[in-house]
């Protein structure tokens, strides 16, 4: 994640109930969550709100941040699970209300605009993928959004590094043949 080293001390102290600790890690971390969130969701205020369950989750849950692997990879998958879960809230929310013949007429920009759009078949993607072959999800998120390297994401899912690389290559099989639009 584009951390500072003195960002995994913090982690460690307020892990440890340092509340000025934490305070500060907080402060520290939220462009980064932000960015990170921005990766998934194409909507700033969308990214926001899943940056700001980012932060309420490391606030909530640091005590179980143990040290064994860095803070910055225990954090990508805090900020993955919120982005994507706020992106299943957003769809859930959207397919409750019922469209107005003025609604149906008008563009929406999340999906007329490429950069948004792909983000958002990327993120439809990542469902079906998980409905369908759940283990495959997180080594996907974790190279290909998160940008982690294999090492990080060994340790974080705590299986051999050739696993990873044969569940990435198939997760990317996999999504690759819905990303691909057909004219």
């Amino acid at each position: 994640m584009g951390l500072p080293p003195e960002i995994e001390d913090l982690a460690v102290s307020a892990a440890a109930g340092d509340e000025t600790a934490l305070d500060s890690l907080l402060r520290q971390i939220r462009p980064e969550v932000l960015r990170r969130s921005g990766r998934f969701l194409p909507h700033r205020e969308d990214a926001e709100e899943a940056a700001q369950d980012a932060l309420l989750q490391v606030a909530r849950k640091i005590t179980t941040f143990e040290g064994r692997s860095l803070f910055s990879t225990w954090l990508h998958t805090v900020v993955a699970n919120c982005a994507r879960q706020k992106y299943r809230e957003l769809k859930r929310r959207a397919q409750e209300q019922p469209i107005t013949v003025d609604e149906a007429q008008r563009a929406d920009p999340r999906t007329t605009s490429v950069i948004a759009g792909s983000r958002l078949d990327l993120l439809e993607a990542l469902e079906r993928l998980e409905q369908t072959r759940p283990h495959l999800v997180a080594p996907l998120v974790f190279r290909d959004i998160c940008q982690l390297e294999y090492a990080e994401i060994e340790e974080r899912l705590g299986i051999p590094l050739g696993t990873v690389k044969s569940r990435l290559h198939q997760a990317r099989k996999q999504v690759r043949q819905w990303l691909i639009v057909v004219p």
